[in-house]
C-alpha cells in the first residue's frame, strides 16, 4: 500500500510556536555571532539560546512524532550537532600549521549554512510546510 497520501496528524499549535521560539534561539545564537568577537558558528554551537532549542528539541521530541513538525525538529537537531561537527573540523585545524592560514574557510562556510539553515527552516514553518527529511 502507497504510505505517501495517508494523512498526516496536525501537530499541536503549542508545539507550533514552540518551532517558533526554537528558530528564534537559533537566530539570536546567530546574531550573537554577526555582532560578538565570536564567529556565528561557534554563537551558534556554545550559545546559551542555540543549546537551550537543542535540548527544547530533545525534550518535546516524542510530541511531535508522526506529524509534519518532526521534520522541523528533526531538522533543527541535525543543524545543530553539524555545526558542531564543522566547528570541530576547524579546531582541528587551528593545531596545524597549514590549518591555521585556512581555518576561516570552514568557520565562515559553516556559518553562512547555519544561517541558510535556520532562514529555509523558518520560512517553511512560517509556511506550515514540513522540512526535506534524508534518505
Amino acid at each position: 500500500m502507497d504510505q505517501t497520501n495517508l494523512p498526516v496528524p496536525a501537530p499541536d499549535d503549542s508545539l507550533v510556536t514552540l518551532a517558533h521560539i526554537i528558530y528564534g534561539l537559533h537566530a539570536l545564537s546567530i546574531l550573537i555571532g554577526v555582532t560578538s568577537a565570536a564567529t556565528i558558528i561557534g554563537a551558534f554551537v556554545f550559545g546559551i539560546p542555540s543549546i537551550v532549542a537543542v535540548v527544547l528539541n530533545y525534550l518535546r521530541q516524542d510530541e511531535v512524532r508522526g506529524t509534519w513538525l518532526e521534520s522541523h525538529f528533526r531538522w533543527q537537531i541535525r543543524t545543530f550537532w553539524f555545526g558542531a561537527l564543522w566547528f570541530g573540523v576547524a579546531l582541528l585545524l587551528v593545531m596545524t600549521v597549514v590549518g591555521l592560514l585556512i581555518v576561516w574557510i570552514p568557520l565562515i562556510g559553516a556559518g553562512i549554512w547555519v544561517i541558510y539553515r535556520i532562514v529555509r527552516g523558518w520560512l517553511n514553518l512560517k509556511d506550515r510546510r514540513p522540512m526535506p527529511l534524508p534518505s
